[in-house]
């Protein structure tokens, strides 16, 4: 009986989320934030400030009261037909991500291997699978460790953002093995998330970066280099 009372209220959800989000659609915007995202999946129109007033209404009629809960709406919510339902659906999950643990990991893998663009990894890589990381480092970390090593690119992507929000709880050993794994790369997502996570902890451990990004300046691509250096440039810190 409860899980069917969390697939009902989760059903629920999404029926509110569509309704509101139908309510001020805009179809010329929509055409222009899908060329933007170069996406096949349509969107309804509905920029970020719009969306709030929904995922307000949302938050405080669905909150969810246990893990289940929490994964069931995630879930649902995710499986929306127009981009900026999956976006309410991370906006969720990151509100309420106390309830999110190791077991919410394969609904986190789920959403990033279907998302497959940046703009649905980067915060499920900082915002949720990262958080998880923070209280439950070492199980995570076991599975990122695999993850690393994954045919799927955004999977390896979300593997080097996922300390992006740690400072100088930052993993450091964990961190530069994931950029030495993945340098090599050609891709440009790959190439563009070493540079950003070599620049987010530059803002905390500096000379770490520093003596990374020379150690390996030869064997960096030019524009992972590049992104990691930019706090040491402009702080005077690399020259």
């Amino acid at each position: 009986m409860e899980n069917q009372s969390f697939e009902l209220r989760a059903k629920q959800a999404k029926k509110l989320v569509r309704r509101e989000l139908r309510a001020v659609s805009d179809s010329k915007k929509a055409v222009e934030m899908a060329q933007y995202m170069k996406s096949a999946m349509p969107f309804y129109g509905v920029q970020k400030p719009d969306r709030i007033p929904i995922f307000r209404q949302l938050s405080r009629d669905y909150a969810p009261t246990c893990q289940s809960e929490y994964i069931k709406i995630v879930e649902t919510l995710w499986e929306g037909d127009h981009r900026e339902e999956r976006y309410l659906a991370i906006d969720y999950a990151q509100k309420f991500v106390r309830f999110a643990d190791c077991a919410s990991l394969p609904l986190f893998e789920h959403m990033i291997r279907t998302g497959a663009w940046w703009d649905f990894i980067d915060p499920i890589a900082s915002a949720l699978v990262g958080s998880v990381l923070q209280s439950e480092r070492q199980s995570v970390a076991a599975v990122l460790n695999k993850w690393i090593e994954d045919e799927d690119l955004w999977i390896r992507r979300t593997a080097i953002l996922s300390q992006l929000k740690h400072k100088k709880a930052t993993d450091r050993t964990m961190l530069f093995e994931f950029c030495l794994k993945t340098m090599h790369e050609r891709e440009f997502f790959i190439r563009k998330a070493i540079g950003w996570a070599l620049r987010e902890y530059s803002y905390s451990e500096p000379e770490a970066v520093k003596e990374f990004l020379l150690a390996n300046k030869s064997e960096l691509s030019p524009l992972s280099f590049r992104e990691g250096a930019k706090h040491l440039l402009k702080s005077g810190l690399f020259k």
